[in-house]
């Protein structure tokens, strides 16, 4: 069988190919991705417009929020269409530019994640260095971090893809397009790219998870000795930041952390990190902290004033 490099389009296979389970699927993702726009432009507009701007975790947050909706929007509104579709289809060009946006983005997330555990280990553990440590300039330089590592993460790995040539079979086993999926179907060797993907996205995740484990566990161990009011209070932030990470990374690393494989419970777990974590973020962050229904609450009582 000849190989050729230049694939018009790829045939996505979606979750399904039961008609009425699909039209279900549209339903309860068109409420999820309705949710998910509702629920982190309300925590962007509460930040945004409430003295919560000035605060380092709520920095991180707010950008958090919006890499959720450009993550989400990647992925989703195809979906969506494709649920209804007959057939569903993408072109080679859209595939790669979908593989690269997503990843760039959900590498900014893991990264984000990541400096909102340091902002609470500092405000934590050197409360009084807190103002000197994170202070505007230094959570600018943090962000532009994230996204620089977001975009290598990201560049290195729709690169090597690029390079890829792919035989007659165009058929994607997932919902959107991704690595394993498309180094599946590539009629080169592919065990290399293989390992540099679990180097690039397995190894990545794991080894942020264990750190922002670590640093939490430290976190804790530092409050022991606090007063009932302020462990209360410290716990409850930390609750919500472990239950994000556990929302997200399960399953990416159940996704990325093995050699190039695929499994039909991938497009499950790819849900989590696509759909149902950005919609339960807003959920986490605003009913498990007073300061955000404050800001909430200040937002809606200025809008019916209005």
């Amino acid at each position: 069988m000849e190989c050729r490099r230049n694939v018009t389009v790829f045939v996505l296979l979606g979750l399904s190919k039961n008609q009425h389970i699909e039209v279900f699927c549209f339903v309860l993702f068109l409420v999820c991705y309705m949710a998910i726009w509702m629920g982190n432009l309300l925590v962007m507009i509460s930040i945004t417009f409430t003295q919560l701007v000035d605060q380092p975790m709520y920095f991180f947050l707010n950008h958090l929020s919006l890499s959720d909706l450009c993550y989400t929007s990647t992925v989703t509104p195809k979906l969506l269409t494709d649920l209804l579709a007959e057939r569903k289809v993408i072109s080679y060009n859209n595939c790669m530019t979908q593989l690269f946006v997503l990843h760039f983005l959900g590498a900014i997330e893991i990264f984000i994640l990541t400096a909102m555990a340091y902002d609470r280990y500092v405000a934590i553990c050197r409360p009084l260095h807190y103002t000197i440590i994170m202070n505007r300039q230094r959570c600018i330089e943090i962000l532009a971090v994230c996204c620089t590592g977001g975009f290598l993460h990201s560049a290195s790995q729709s690169l090597l893809i690029t390079f890829l040539s792919f035989c007659d079979n165009n058929e994607i086993d997932h919902y959107f397009c991704d690595v394993y999926p498309l180094l599946k179907l590539s009629c080169t060797e592919t065990h290399r790219i293989g390992l540099f993907v679990i180097v690039d996205s397995g190894l990545i995740a794991l080894v942020t998870f264990v750190i922002l484990m670590f640093s939490y566990c430290l976190i804790l161990y530092t409050i022991r000795g606090y007063p009932a009011e302020s462990r209360s209070k410290a716990l409850s932030t930390c609750s919500s930041h472990i239950t994000v990470m556990f929302l997200f990374f399960v399953p990416v690393l159940f996704i990325y952390i093995r050699p190039n494989t695929t499994f039909p419970e991938d497009k499950v777990f790819a849900l989590f990190y696509t759909i149902i974590a950005p919609m339960f973020n807003p959920l986490i962050y605003t009913l498990r902290n007073n300061e955000m229904k404050n800001a909430i609450k200040k937002i809606c009582y200025h809008q019916i004033s209005l």
